[in-house]
């Protein structure tokens, strides 16, 4: 029952991103065209990732609880000091699952002016939220990863916090949505089974990529490779602090896309018999780093 629960929620999940991130369906029409799919659902997903507020009732130590209880394993620790973020990501349960990362902002790290911004808001939560949720309904999961935890931002509030942090100002108006998901590259048919030879696809089709650290990032061992489309601005309604609303465009979700090579121990082994578990695993400090800012208005504001 709980890998079928996982899919559910992951299919709810899935569902709102395809439906407000429209990368997804430009990027779906390509491999289609291309012959490198036949359906959306032959795309092996990666990993998907969310973003969350490090307070003491929320965060990652809140938000894991519905993963782990689905059957998700907590491995490595990532620390981002410059954005002022801590990470772990999870394995799946099996193979056929993407892998999952959370972040969450250290939000003590702020400034005091931030900070009170920040804590007017999830203060509305008084106790972790995930404890009084029934973790065997999908449903309800489902639900509450896309239901605000706290009242709707004031477009002030939301400047403010961008000025200081673009994380920040991400989660306090889109707390738990998904992030992106990842495409992994590797599984595709030749030659777009590598992060260069599929960009070069994307742009020649007029998607847009971060280039933050360089459009293609690579980890130390050379063994993960990663690039993302830069967020689409979408209208936000934000708080006009007057009891009335205002709209104001801010970015949105992205894709992600990541090929995992084959690690030196099993470089003999035919590629027929090559699965997930022959492959580079985890993440990558740098590589995390720069993708992040594919939600930055340097990139969702340059034109190149």
């Amino acid at each position: 029952m709980t890998t079928e629960n996982l899919n559910d929620v992951l299919n709810g999940l899935m569902q709102r991103y395809r439906e407000r991130v429209p990368d997804v369906g430009k990027v779906l029409s390509l491999m289609l065209s291309h012959n490198l799919i036949n359906d959306f659902a032959d795309i092996e997903n990666d990993h998907i990732a969310f973003r969350t507020m490090g307070v003491p009732q929320l965060g990652i130590q809140s938000f894991e609880k519905i993963f782990l209880h689905l059957g998700y394993e907590r491995k490595d620790a990532y620390h981002f000091e410059g954005k002022k973020l801590d990470a772990f990501w999870y394995s799946p349960p099996g193979p056929q699952f993407p892998r999952i990362f959370v972040s969450e902002l250290r939000v003590h790290d702020l400034s005091d002016e931030a900070q009170r911004i920040i804590l007017s808001y999830t203060n509305e939560v008084a106790s972790d939220p995930v404890d009084q949720l029934d973790l065997n309904d999908p449903t309800a999961i489902d639900t509450f990863l896309h239901t605000p935890l706290w009242r709707t931002p004031t477009l002030a509030d939301y400047q403010r916090l961008a000025e200081e942090s673009e994380y920040a100002s991400w989660v306090i108006f889109n707390r738990y949505y998904l992030n992106h998901f990842t495409i992994s590259i590797h599984n595709l048919p030749a030659p777009y089974d590598t992060v260069s030879k599929f960009n070069e696809l994307l742009e020649s089709n007029g998607v847009r990529l971060n280039s933050a650290g360089g459009k293609i990032k690579t980890s130390g061992d050379g063994l993960l490779i990663q690039s993302s489309t830069v967020a689409e601005m979408v209208n936000a309604q934000f708080d006009n602090g007057n009891g009335g609303t205002v709209q104001h465009s801010i970015s949105g979700s992205y894709v992600e896309f990541a090929e995992r090579r084959i690690l030196p121990e099993f470089s003999n082994l035919p590629a027929d018999q090559r699965t997930r578990h022959h492959r580079r695993d985890g993440f990558e400090t740098s590589n995390a780093d720069k993708i992040f800012e594919s939600t930055y208005s340097e990139q969702t504001h340059s034109q190149s």
